[in-house]
């Protein structure tokens, strides 16, 4: 116990290390211990499977109201059905001014779009049944809307929305609560494939609202939804929860509601006793008095029936006569759980150090595999792989530079059919015309000469015997325009279907 007495100072730091958190330096562990508020899990606000019902099927320290379906693990507020209501809430007022909530839930429904929508609540009063998601309206206090149905047509549902009230307002339903919203943010939360997660804290006059969108099996994974300051709740309150349809409907599940009481680092929180009212405490103390004497009695008995065992190894009367050897104290406790942390902490850095070396003989199979591979292939073939790739370049450019000569002919001989298309069209081009005066230059030099051969043979023969000089033969015609364009056309045609040909 010495050994144990002197590791006890030590206890916490040892704690932190076999829990393998991240140790704070000085600055931070004051500033984190003076801004976090002490935690204090409240059971009589709170509810969890398994287990969740009595045999009456009612909930400890809760009731329900209209559609509400308590079962063994979780409650249903509303079925998906129309026109559905149902509500729980806590039968005592809380007594605490500060507060944390943790609600874990479930919007199931088969259409793309559902209705209407869930609410969690602190009011001053039980909101038992009413037209705002199945609780009251003018409430006193605060509610956290999931509002899946788009009232108003701004595409801005689902969404998670902060109304406060005073107990004089009406909660706007055709304008989903916007003009009333003191803070809120747009998340998905219907048909996820793991229970949403709502954080809801009431902290120094301060709403802070985080959320598990449900993606991830992780709990503590929220996110920031909404921040309301200066926010005056009433002291004493009503915890619930409550759910409806219209239309259209979901299945509205709550697995658990946890509450926590916060208390400022300065204050210290109120003991269990002083919360328990005076006539219980009376109540208790008889019931312990009772039991004692009966325990007294019953040590009594045995100390006379088994006179030869007192004292001795094994005694069953061991348990009430020496129970400072039978317990451990804190120190020894404290100090079990650390050599229980550090083998923890040692077996998980060998299942570590296992994994590491089954991945690294992985790799190295890989690498020498793919090592030899690549020594086979090179070896195998070492001159003909660069061989084949150059054959293959060269064929490659060879091919490519047929396919821009071919182009090329091809281009020059579509340019010439297109100039003799051209000048074909044009009859009064320069071509046709040259041609043309070509005959008629020949035509003019053939009667030129018919001329001077009549002349001379008039000169030299006698008048009575005038000869006349044999006629020409006709002198073919010139080629008409028509069968000149044709027949350009037709050459054409021929030139072009040989170069597609060949």
């Amino acid at each position: 116990r010495s050994s144990a007495k002197m590791a006890a100072p030590l206890a916490p730091l040892v704690l932190l290390l076999a829990l393998g958190r991240p140790a704070l330096s000085g600055a931070q562990a004051t500033e984190g211990a003076a801004a976090a508020p002490h935690r204090r899990f409240e059971y009589k606000y709170s509810f969890k499977g398994p287990h969740l019902v009595q045999a009456d099927g009612t909930v400890p320290f809760w009731v329900h109201t209209g559609n509400a379906i308590p079962s063994a693990d979780q409650i249903r507020i509303t079925t998906s059905l129309k026109s559905q209501k149902g509500s729980v809430w806590t039968k005592n007022k809380s007594v605490f001014e500060y507060w944390e909530v943790e609600v874990t839930f479930r919007v199931t429904g088969r259409g793309r779009i559902g209705a209407d929508g869930l609410a969690i609540w602190f009011t001053e009063e039980q909101g038992l049944e009413g037209p705002v998601f199945g609780a009251a309206d003018k409430w006193n206090g605060v509610g956290i809307f999931f509002d899946s149905f788009d009232n108003d047509g701004k595409k801005n549902n689902p969404g998670v929305i902060v109304v406060g009230n005073n107990g004089k307002l009406l909660y706007d339903h055709q304008n989903d609560g916007s003009t009333q919203a003191l803070a809120s943010c747009q998340r998905d939360f219907r048909n996820k494939p793991y229970p949403v997660r709502v954080k809801i804290m009431y902290y120094q006059k301060t709403l802070t609202v985080l959320i598990n969108n449900g993606f991830t099996p992780d709990k503590e994974d929220y996110e920031f939804c909404a921040k309301v300051e200066d926010m005056v709740l009433p002291s004493q309150g009503y915890f619930g929860i409550s759910a409806a349809t219209g239309g259209l409907a979901d299945d509205h599940d709550v697995l658990s509601f946890l509450t926590f009481q916060l208390t400022e680092p300065g204050k210290e929180a109120p003991t269990p006793d002083a919360e328990i009212p005076q006539k219980d405490k009376e109540k208790y103390q008889e019931e312990f008095e009772h039991f004692q004497q009966e325990l007294d009695k019953k040590k009594e008995e045995f100390q006379k029936e088994h006179p030869d065992v007192q004292g001795q190894p094994g005694n069953p009367c061991a348990f009430f006569l020496a129970a400072d050897d039978v317990f451990e104290t804190v120190s020894d406790r404290e100090l079990r759980q650390i050599f229980e942390g550090q083998n923890r902490i040692h077996l998980e850095i060998k299942q570590l150090n296992r994994q590491l070396d089954m991945i690294l003989d992985e790799q190295r199979k890989y690498v020498s595999a793919v090592t030899e591979e690549i020594a086979k292939r090179g070896a195998g073939f070492p001159g003909q792989q660069g061989q084949v790739s150059q054959q293959e370049i060269e064929t490659v450019l060879k091919t490519q530079e047929e396919v821009i000569r071919q182009v090329k002919e091809i281009r020059s001989s579509v340019t010439d059919a297109l100039r003799s298309i051209s000048g074909a069209q044009h009859p009064g081009s320069a071509g046709v015309y040259e041609t043309a005066q070509h005959f008629n230059d020949i035509k003019e030099h053939l009667h030129v000469v018919k001329r001077d051969v009549e002349h001379l043979v008039q000169r030299n023969t006698p008048s009575s015997e005038k000869q006349k000089c044999p006629e020409l033969p006709p002198f073919p015609s010139c080629l008409s325009t028509m069968h000149f364009f044709i027949f350009v056309a037709v050459q054409t045609v021929l030139f072009i279907g040989y170069v597609m040909y060949r």
